[in-house]
């Protein structure tokens, strides 16, 4: 039983395709990490824009894998960005949102043989 995340949604939109769900975890283990990458960029050099864009990518991912603590983390992010807020407001949502994707990450590989 994954701990980090949740299938339901996936399962649910795919008839229970397996296959799908699959595919859904690799794109998730290919495209997350590198936005996470772009996140922590971004708020190094304070480029909003950087950081809204990459949020923003990842978010519908995370909604769809029921991860709901780091989608909270991204929204918080997201209107962070938006805001230009300063970066020690939003240096522990990043920290809890790299976290629950590196969770996440290292049982989604360790349940697909990724």
């Amino acid at each position: 039983m994954a701990l980090h995340y949740n299938l339901s949604k996936v399962y649910a939109i795919s008839d229970n395709d397996v296959d799908f769900a699959r595919q859904i975890m690799v794109l998730f283990t290919e495209e997350v990490p590198p936005e996470i990458k772009n996140i922590r960029q971004g708020l190094k050099e304070k480029d909003y824009e950087r950081v809204y864009h990459a949020a923003h990518k990842i978010k519908p991912t995370l909604d769809m894998l029921g991860m709901d603590l780091a989608y909270e983390d991204v929204l918080s992010i997201e209107t962070w960005s938006r805001s230009e807020g300063k970066k020690k407001e939003i240096k522990e949502v990043y920290k809890s949102l790299k976290e629950r994707i590196d969770h996440a990450l290292k049982e989604i590989k360790k349940d697909y043989g990724l």
